[in-house]
């Protein structure tokens, strides 16, 4: 099958809110492209829906202002057909900040418009508190949240989303971010989520397991997920001798496991957060759907956790917080030792090679 094909099945699909899984090179910036391609020829050429991709991302440009050694340095931002609802945010002065308020910046920021404001925002100059007139260069992953909660602020903007809506297809947006900030993008995009079902469909594609693996169990496991459940439709975007395909995992035997075990090595080689219980805990679980049986506690008896009842208490509080972006502590000793031995114990039953 081709990416053309893939969109027009996505297209035809029951569910309205779609999360796609897929490594990286399999095509998903090409597949948001062809989706809007289809979508628009079926609109009879206008815009359908609205995108977060690559090309979204590449709109913003650092001009590093060399020839004064950076006396001016700022992020520019290409015109584009965006450009039209720029004042809009210019106006409201919290309308970028309150999006990204919970990513909790180190940094301040200055929208900077053309002289005529309705050609938009030209660019933005970031400061450190208290600095305002020594503008910085922030780094890549502070720039992608940056972008990120700037097309969220225009999620909100009249004569856009709301003109274009029938869906919203949001392409990976946790490119160069680490484990903590995607853990917080999860969350935005949950509560995009929360926001925009009940009127448009979602279509969110990722090459991060984590983020999959947090998505996919809030949607369709989570204490608010009965409204969610039968909605949201999980699928694996896969290249084959055929073509890309679009397979839909099975529950009880999703085999990508393997890969939210290399995420949890990873942090725990690196640094662990207690959000990490919470994928923790969904191993857990599939490991308990091959041994017959949804409990987590059930695993760690197989494995040799003596005090399971205690231990799943401890992975329950950190998975089943209301408010994602209040895990982002990082674990203490004590955490961070149970969680390695229940790590190793996993290892070390099952024989997992990855």
């Amino acid at each position: 099958m081709s990416l053309d094909d893939i969109a027009k099945e996505i297209q035809g699909m029951d569910e309205s809110i779609v999360l796609i899984y897929a490594f990286n090179g399999t095509g998903k910036t090409q597949l948001s492209v062809a989706y809007k391609n289809y979508t628009k020829e079926r609109n009879g050429g206008q815009h359908s829906g609205v995108y977060y991709n690559a090309y979204s991302e590449d709109l913003f440009v650092w001009d590093n202002d060399e020839e004064n050694d950076g006396a001016d340095i700022r992020l520019k931002i290409l015109p584009s057909r965006l450009n039209q609802f720029h004042s809009f945010i210019y106006d409201d002065e919290d309308a970028v900040m309150e999006k990204l308020a919970q990513y909790n910046p180190c940094f301040r920021f200055r929208l900077n418009p053309y002289d005529d404001l309705e050609k938009g925002i030209e660019s933005v100059t970031f400061y450190n508190e208290g600095e305002e007139e020594t503008p910085i260069k922030i780094s890549r992953g502070e720039e992608r949240i940056f972008v990120w909660c700037f097309f969220l602020s225009l999620l909100d903007v009249d004569g856009w989303a709301n003109e274009q809506d029938a869906h919203i297809f949001i392409d990976d947006p946790v490119s160069s971010l680490d484990d903590h900030n995607i853990f917080l993008t999860a969350d935005t995009l949950y509560q995009l989520v929360e926001q925009s079902y009940k009127k448009k469909s979602i279509i969110i594609t990722t090459h991060h397991i984590g983020l999959f693996s947090i998505l996919a169990n809030r949607l369709t496991e989570g204490e608010k997920s009965g409204r969610y459940k039968n909605l949201t439709g999980l699928r694996i975007l896969k290249r084959t001798d055929v073509g890309v395909v679009l397979d839909v995992p099975q529950r009880n035997v999703f085999l990508y496991h393997l890969h939210l075990l290399q995420v949890l090595k990873e942090a725990s080689d690196r640094q662990l957060y207690t959000y990490h219980f919470s994928l923790l805990r969904q191993l857990l679980e599939n490991v308990a759907s091959f041994l017959g049986t949804r409990a987590p506690g059930y695993t760690l008896r197989k494995i040799g956790i003596v005090n399971s009842e205690e231990v799943m208490h401890v992975i329950n509080m950190h998975s089943h917080k209301s408010v994602y972006y209040d895990q982002t502590e990082m674990m203490s000793d004590h955490e961070a030792g149970l969680f390695k031995e229940i790590y190793n114990k996993l290892v070390e039953k099952f024989q997992f090679k990855f």
